[in-house]
C-alpha cells in the first residue's frame, strides 16, 4: 500500500519546516549540526564555555537530515551547518556564534530567552543551565 519513494518520518518539506519551527520555538538555543563539522564543534564549545543549555539536532544522524537541511536553507538563506538559533532567531553559524561571544553580544541574547526555555532538564545535549555570572 502506498509508494516507497520517500523515507518514513518527515515526508515533505512542509513537515520538515513545521518540525524545525517546533524545535526552535520550544528551546532557547538550538544548534543544527553535523557530528564531523569543525564549525559545529566551535559553536557547541562556545555554549559549553558559558554553561548554556542547548538542543542539538545532528543532521547526519537524523533519518530526515537531508530534508531538514534543505528546509533550513529555505528558512535561513544558508545551507551550511551549523545553523544556530537563539530565542527563535537564527544568529548564523559557528564563526558568527564565536564572534558574537567575543564581542560580548551572545550572553545578552541568551538572557532574553523565555523562562520556559532556560531550565536544568533539557532533552538535547548541553552542559547545564545557563548562569549569567560573567
Amino acid at each position: 500500500m502506498g509508494n516507497f519513494t520517500s523515507s518514513s518520518g518527515l515526508s515533505s518539506t512542509a513537515a520538515c519546516g513545521q518540525f524545525l519551527q517546533e524545535v526552535v520555538s520550544h528551546n532557547c538555543i538550538v544548534i543544527f549540526s553535523k557530528t564531523t563539522c569543525p564549525y559545529c564543534k566551535m559553536a557547541k564549545n562556545v555554549f559549553n564555555e558559558i554553561g548554556a543549555t542547548y538542543k542539538v539536532i545532528e543532521l547526519d544522524e537524523h533519518n530526515d537530515g537531508r530534508r531538514l537541511q534543505e528546509a533550513l536553507a529555505q528558512m535561513t538563506g544558508a545551507r551550511t551547518v551549523p545553523r544556530v538559533f537563539i530565542n527563535g532567531n537564527c544568529i548564523g553559524g559557528g564563526s558568527d556564534t564565536k564572534e558574537l561571544h567575543q564581542k560580548g553580544k551572545l550572553l545578552p541574547l541568551i538572557e532574553q530567552c523565555a523562562p520556559c526555555c532556560v531550565k536544568t532538564n533539557s532533552e538535547g545535549s548541553g552542559s547545564g543551565q545557563f548562569e549569567s555570572t560573567k
